[in-house]
C-alpha cells in the first residue's frame, strides 16, 4: 500500500472510530478533542486534520494510544460526557480490545510514514517548516528546521557593538589574523543551530550573516533571526511588520528589568529574567526566551523563524528547545499538538540557568510554557 493510501487508510479509521464505533452516541470532534486532552484539551482543527482524506496528517503515537484507551470500552461516553477512561480500571476484555486497536493504529501510521522516512525529506508543495510539517515532527525528530530539498537558509545574528568589538583580538578586519565569526552575537547559538540545519538540509545552501551585512536575496530566503532588538536591527524590523502579541521591551533602566510583554485584549503582562544580585554582582537565574515561527513577511513562499531571548542564553535555550536530542521530539510534538497546521505560532518560555549552564526548556511541562500564541501573520 503506498505510503499516501496507508495515510488516507489512518485517515478514515480515526473518522470511522469516531462516528461508527458506537451509532447510539456519535461523537463530534470537539467532544474527542477534550476527551483526549484531559486537562489541556486538544483543538478541532487538529483532530479535523487526522481525520482529513485530502490532506492527512499523522498523529504522534501518543495520540493513538490515547485514542486506542477511550474506544477500548462504551464507558467512555457513560453520561453523555466523553471522557478519558482509567487505563488501569479497563477489564481485561477492554485491555485486549485496547492493544488490538492500538496495534492496527500503528501499523497504519507505520505504512504511512514509509515514505517520509525514505528519502526523509518534506512533501512537495505548500510551505515546508509549518504545518505540514509540525504534524510529522515527532516522527523523525526534525521539527520546524527541516526545509524543502535545495531552499537556502539564513541564519542572521547581531554585530557586537563597536565598543565590545574594540576590546577583542583578532575582531579588526585589517589584522592579519582576523576571524569574521569574532563580530557574530549569540555565537553559541548560531553554533549550535547553524550544525543542526546543515545537517537536516544537506542539499540547500545555509547563510551565515550579521544583521548589518544582509544581502538583498537573503530576505527573501528561509530566515532565522537570533537575539532580540537590543542589537539585531532585522530582529526589530521583522517584528515591526509581523505585529505580533508578544514584545520585546529592553528598558534596562526599569528597577524591575526589561521583559518580554504579551498583549493578550487589554491585558497586558511582562515576562522578567530572575538575577541573583549579591552586593554590585549579578547572576542569571532565569531568563526567559521566545520562539516565532511563521511565514517570511518578505517572501510569503518561506518561512521566518526568531529565536530570541533578553539574554544571549535565553536564545541558546530557544534555539536548544529544539535540537537538543533530549527534548527535540517531544518539543517539536508539543508544536505539532498545540498549534496543528497553523501558520503562524509563538512560545514564550522559561529558560533555567544553573551553576551557569543553560538547562534546554521541555515545553510538555507547563510551568516552562509563559505564553503561547497562534495566529496569522498576513
Amino acid at each position: 500500500m503506498p505510503a499516501e493510501d496507508a495515510g488516507v487508510a489512518l485517515a478514515r479509521r480515526l473518522r470511522s472510530l469516531r462516528e461508527d464505533e458506537w451509532p447510539q452516541a456519535r461523537i463530534t470532534q470537539l467532544q474527542l478533542a477534550r476527551a483526549l486532552g484531559g486537562d489541556r484539551p486538544l483543538s478541532v482543527p487538529l483532530i479535523s486534520s487526522w481525520e482529513s482524506v485530502s490532506k492527512p496528517k499523522i498523529p504522534p503515537l501518543s495520540r493513538l494510544e490515547a485514542y486506542a484507551t477511550f474506544f477500548a470500552t462504551s464507558r467512555s461516553i457513560e453520561g453523555g460526557r466523553p471522557r478519558m477512561p482509567d487505563p488501569a480500571a479497563l477489564t481485561p476484555e477492554e485491555r485486549a480490545r485496547r492493544g488490538e486497536l492500538y496495534r492496527e493504529l500503528q501499523a497504519l501510521r507505520a505504512a504511512a510514514l514509509r515514505r517520509l522516512n525514505e528519502p526523509a525529506r518534506p512533501a512537495p508543495g505548500g510551505i515546508s517548516g509549518l504545518g505540514g510539517l509540525c504534524d510529522t515532527a515527532g516522527a523523525r525528530g526534525e521539527g520546524p528546521w527541516l526545509f524543502e530539498e535545495g531552499e537556502a537558509v539564513t541564519l542572521v545574528c547581531a554585530q557586537l557593538p563597536p565598543d565590545m568589538l574594540a576590546r577583542m583580538p583578532y575582531a579588526d578586519r585589517d589584522d592579519p589574523d582576523f576571524i569574521e565569526l569574532y563580530t557574530y552575537a549569540d555565537l553559541d547559538a548560531l553554533f549550535e543551530l547553524h550544525g543542526h540545519v546543515r545537517a537536516l538540509n544537506p542539499g540547500s545552501q545555509v547563510n551565515l550573516r550579521v544583521a548589518q551585512r544582509l544581502h538583498p536575496d537573503d530576505y527573501t530566503t528561509h530566515l532565522v533571526l537570533l537575539g532580540g532588538v537590543d542589537w539585531n536591527l532585522a530582529t526589530q524590523n521583522a517584528l515591526n511588520r509581523l505585529r505580533l502579541p508578544v514584545e520585546q521591551v529592553a528598558d534596562w533602566n526599569d528597577p524591575a528589568g526589561p521583559s518580554f510583554v504579551v498583549t493578550d485584549g487589554a491585558e497586558r503582562r511582562a515576562f522578567h529574567p530572575v538575577l541573583d544580585r549579591t552586593g554590585d554582582a549579578k547572576r542569571l537565574v532565569e531568563d526567559v526566551g521566545h520562539f516565532f515561527r511563521g511565514r517570511n513577511p518578505y517572501n510569503r513562499k518561506r518561512t521566518i523563524s526568531i529565536c530570541n531571548g533578553m539574554y544571549g542564553r535565553g536564545v541558546l535555550g530557544v534555539v536548544r528547545a529544539l535540537t537538543d536530542a533530549r527534548f527535540r521530539d517531544r518539543n517539536a510534538e508539543h508544536i505539532a499538538e498545540r498549534f496543528g497546521g497553523a501558520e503562524s505560532y509563538s512560545i514564550v518560555t522559561r529558560v533555567t540557568i544553573e551553576g551557569g549552564v543553560v538547562l534546554t526548556p521541555d515545553w510538555t511541562i507547563p510551568d516552562n510554557l509563559l505564553h503561547e500564541w497562534t495566529g496569522c501573520t498576513e
